[in-house]
């Protein structure tokens, strides 16, 4: 959403703006149908082991593969230089076409 926001705050011109307004309701509403997946206590419990192991991703990120490991997920990500750190962790690059 803040690569949308981005895009609005930067046009310039009356079409750039109509065009970004639309590509960002796309995304809201795409987010909208998404299963949003707890951070759970086998969630909190994976995220600590993460950290003890000292696996160096942000803190966020972290908890992000925490949730996903718990449920054993694939994680679609771009940021695959972090993630890959996570042992175990299935992800699939989602700019790779």
């Amino acid at each position: 959403m803040y690569g949308r926001l981005d895009v609005v705050k930067k046009a310039k011109s009356k079409q750039e703006l109509v065009t970004a307004y639309a590509l960002l309701k796309e995304t809201f509403n795409r987010l909208c149908q998404g299963n949003i997946i707890d951070f759970d206590e086998t969630a909190f419990d994976i995220y600590n082991q993460l950290v003890a192991a000292k696996i160096r991703i942000g803190t966020q990120d972290l908890r992000i593969a925490a949730i996903t490991l718990s449920v054993s997920a694939t994680l679609v990500t771009r940021n695959r230089k972090d993630f890959e750190k996570v042992p175990d962790l299935q992800i699939v690059d989602w700019s790779i076409p």
